[in-house]
């Protein structure tokens, strides 16, 4: 296949996925459509009535007549306001179906991807095309495609109309439009280009925020203000001036059509007075004509702006489909087994040997480890001897290349990752808290849990006390990212959220490290305690949380 081709194909692929999410709501679409119809039938309708008060009431003299269809319009009008407002109302709402379900399957889709996606990709940039692209997807989608059907049907009735009423006429009007067509076409590739750097801009300009915002204490330490401050300076002159070139493109892009279109009601006038004065047009007639052109007039440019959206949805739709190709690092089975109900917790790596992607050399090869059900391993080793690799695999974050991972005799790639998960508990060095009390952060990982639960995992994790002593108590705001507590307060709180779960297996990895010595072996006899009878791996540099473990595995690189 041709590069040509299969750039053809994957566009089609793409907007074969997009449509998807509006042909799913096709009663919907329908509904709209009709009310569009009726709207148009409405307003279509109009013009003639005015040329028949015209030419057949106020010329003819007929005050009777004029008075019908003065009633008539009037009637026209009330229709029209009410076909107006209940078709904006289901146009809104099938919007934003249409916008949430993209959103939705974008993000369960970034779900499903590895921290490898996350470590390569910018937060900002996913973020500026989980919102604007995707938005963009959806304003084609609903109000660019449905303003340019309206506008088909409205530009086919009045062209319609046109026809019957002057012929002649109808030739001048249409004249221009092979050059308006060609223009367009020679204006696309300026229009895609301009899109396309818009929106790059706008996700250096997203990145740069999230990065820089949460991070702002340290910027202060270092007295980059000012610096950062500048860098920013620079991503808003490079978004505004690739915008205003963008602006001034699409301008161009409108306004030349308007040209053409001002030079053809120019030369309407020319020829139908022309006509007028020879006896062979009326005045009504040629009001009408005008005002039907006018409506011509109108979808043309909403069928201008589907051309122009559909130039943007292209540059969007890349956008978007670069998540959506991201490929998950594991592949969960359609019929995956279960764990036993009485599963122990035994782990065993057999010959696991694991390359990350990109890598010339493996960080584990060949791995050989025994996990007894309830037994406790210690782990250390130097940064980046596959510590924190191992514990992903365990997860189920990736799987190995070769060899194989057992959970009491089962391989994990025949379990469901997210029952795996539910069963091996994992805290981190850096701990994960949303904003919101501290009950809503605990019951994170387990939903159902209640207030006694929260109670007994806060007392085991030594984090009680604490919460006792906030005038909200439980419901006691942690802040963006948890920055309202402590380092320890936080690691505590996971530990009590880990041990709300109560699962098989329980990794700490560095879990303790922003506790003092003496609080760090509290809390590690306080796990040993509660899972005496689980599977324990602890991560750590210090000998104290390691005193207890049964075997100490010492990963070294061999590099």
């Amino acid at each position: 296949m041709t590069t040509d081709a299969a750039l053809a194909a994957e566009e089609r692929r793409a907007l074969a996925w997009a449509f998807g999410f509006l042909s799913a709501r096709g009663r919907a679409l329908v509904v709209v459509l009709l009310l569009s119809l009726a709207a148009t039938a409405v307003i279509s309708a109009q013009p003639y009535i005015m040329k028949l008060m015209i030419d057949d009431g106020v010329l003819a003299g007929d005050l009777t007549m004029l008075a019908w269809l003065t009633g008539l319009l009037l009637l026209t009008g009330l229709v029209n306001l009410v076909v107006g407002g209940v078709n904006r109302y289901c146009h809104v709402k099938l919007s934003g179906q249409v916008l949430f379900a993209l959103r939705e399957a974008v993000y369960a889709h970034l779900q499903r991807l590895s921290p490898a996606f996350y470590a390569r990709t910018r937060t900002g940039d996913i973020l500026q095309r989980l919102d604007g692209d995707v938005a963009q997807i959806q304003r084609f989608l609903v109000d660019a495609l449905l303003a340019g059907i309206n506008g088909a049907l409205g530009l086919i009735a009045a062209l319609a109309l046109m026809v019957w009423l002057s012929w002649q006429l109808s030739l001048v009007a249409l004249v221009l439009l092979p050059a308006e067509y060609l223009y367009l076409r020679a204006m696309r590739p300026r229009v895609e280009g301009r899109t396309r750097s818009v929106r790059e801009r706008a996700s250096a300009l997203s990145a740069f925020l999230v990065e820089t915002l949460p991070a702002m204490k340290f910027i202060q330490s270092v007295s980059a203000e000012e610096r950062e401050v500048e860098h920013l300076h620079r991503l808003n002159s490079g978004y505004l001036g690739d915008l205003l070139r963008l602006q001034i493109t699409e301008f161009l892009t409108a306004a030349v059509p308007n040209l053409l279109t001002s030079v053809s009601r120019a030369g309407i006038f020319l020829a139908g007075g022309y006509l007028i004065v020879n006896g062979d047009f009326t005045l009504g007639a040629l009001i009408a004509f005008n005002t039907y052109l006018g409506f011509a007039t109108g979808p043309v440019h909403s069928l201008l702006g589907v051309y122009v959206g559909f130039m943007r949805l292209r540059v969007s739709l890349q956008r978007v489909m670069l998540l959506t190709d991201a490929a998950p690092a594991v592949d969960p089975l359609l019929s995956p087994r279960r764990l036993p109900d009485e599963a122990a917790g035994a782990v065993r790596f057999e010959g696991v040997t694991f390359t990350h992607p990109g890598a010339k050399r493996p960080v584990l090869e060949g791995l050989d480890l025994e996990v007894p059900a309830g037994s406790k391993l210690g782990i250390v080793g130097a940064t980046g001897v596959g510590k924190t690799t191992l514990i992903e695999l365990l997860h189920r974050h990736y799987d190995p290349q070769a060899g194989r991972i057992t959970l009491d005799g089962l391989d994990l790639r025949d379990l469901d990752p997210r029952e795996l998960r539910r069963r091996v508990a994992v805290v981190d060095q850096d701990v994960v808290l949303f904003r919101g009390s501290i009950a809503d952060n605990l019951r994170y990982g387990c939903p159902e849990a209640d207030d006694e639960a929260l109670q007994d995992a806060a007392e085991r994790a030594q984090i009680a006390d604490f919460i006792a002593a906030q005038p909200q108590g439980w419901e006691t705001p942690v802040g963006e990212r948890g920055t309202a507590l402590s380092g320890g307060q936080r690691q505590r709180l996971a530990i009590a959220r880990a041990l709300l779960r109560d699962p098989l297996v329980l990794i700490l990895d560095e879990a303790t490290s922003a506790v003092d010595v003496e609080t760090e072996a509290s809390l590690i006899a306080a796990v040993d305690d509660l899972f005496a009878g689980r599977t324990r791996i602890v991560v750590s540099h210090r000998a104290e949380a390691l005193a207890s473990a049964d075997r100490v595995l010492e990963l070294a690189s061999d590099g």
